[in-house]
């Protein structure tokens, strides 16, 4: 009986070291409207249901406690890189809002982000927030903890870690999720060439009209009008490129 209740805990902790290190940087889990006994008391309810479904890709426990450590800060590091993978994937929004804010001309307009616990753009927190809320309604949560769920077939309990495989990722993530950024926002960067060419234009062919007066409040409708007409396109696009990133970790 000592025997299987020692078994059954090693089991449930090398499950629990990886969900949890995952599930505090997990968009949505690390915000700071949630406190600590809030993600933990989430982290262990997700072990305790995740632990059958891994338990065969589990390895016999170790025999010293040199190796139990090892095993224990291996499966910290592979938490903390998949929960930076999500982290990064999610970002891609926000820098598109950040452009939009911009263009817009609330550059100067910020509020305080409860997610990063910072002050940002207002179109930036508005749209991370939308994002947000997308991924919980859409069931991508779910498709985060079976990406985590899947890691136990990509990287083993106990094998050595792919660092270059790691940062590999890692950089090809923040690339694509830059790049991601750019192409959501580029109505707004259009929007500000646009804009602002107009707006030298006119200023040349009627130098006594005072263009800041006319351009300011010009373009606070026009960008907003703007954001109105694509925000559904901007969150659709955001939510396949989120999960096609997420499936690179399903089997």
């Amino acid at each position: 009986m000592l025997e299987l209740i020692n078994v059954n805990m090693y089991h449930f902790l090398m499950v629990f070291l990886r969900i949890g290190s995952a599930l505090m940087l997990m968009p949505g889990f690390m915000g700071s409207y949630i406190n600590t006994q809030v993600r933990l008391s989430a982290a262990l309810a997700v072990a305790v249901v995740m632990m059958p479904v891994v338990t065969p890709y589990l390895p016999v426990p170790p025999a010293d406690i040199a190796t139990f450590i090892r095993y224990v800060l291996f499966e910290i590091t592979i938490g903390v890189f998949l929960g930076v993978v999500m982290q990064i994937l999610y970002t891609s929004l926000r820098l598109s809002g950040s452009l939009a804010g911009q263009a817009i001309g609330f550059s100067n307009a910020q509020m305080f982000d409860p997610s990063t616990q910072a002050q940002s753009i207002v179109i930036e927190t508005f749209l991370s927030l939308i994002a947000l809320t997308v991924i919980f309604v859409t069931d991508l949560h779910h498709l985060m903890f079976s990406a985590v769920a899947d890691s136990y077939r990509l990287f083993a309990v106990g094998a050595a870690l792919p660092v270059g495989d790691f940062a590999k990722n890692l950089s090809q993530n923040l690339n694509d999720s830059f790049i991601m950024g750019f192409k959501i926002g580029s109505p707004f960067i259009a929007f500000t060439i646009v804009f602002y060419t107009g707006m030298g234009l006119v200023s040349r062919l009627m130098p006594q009209l005072n263009i800041f007066f006319l351009s300011l409040p010009l373009q606070i409708y026009l960008g907003t009008g703007l954001l109105f007409l694509t925000v559904p396109m901007m969150v659709l696009w955001f939510t396949r490129y989120y999960e096609n990133g997420l499936n690179q970790f399903l089997k």
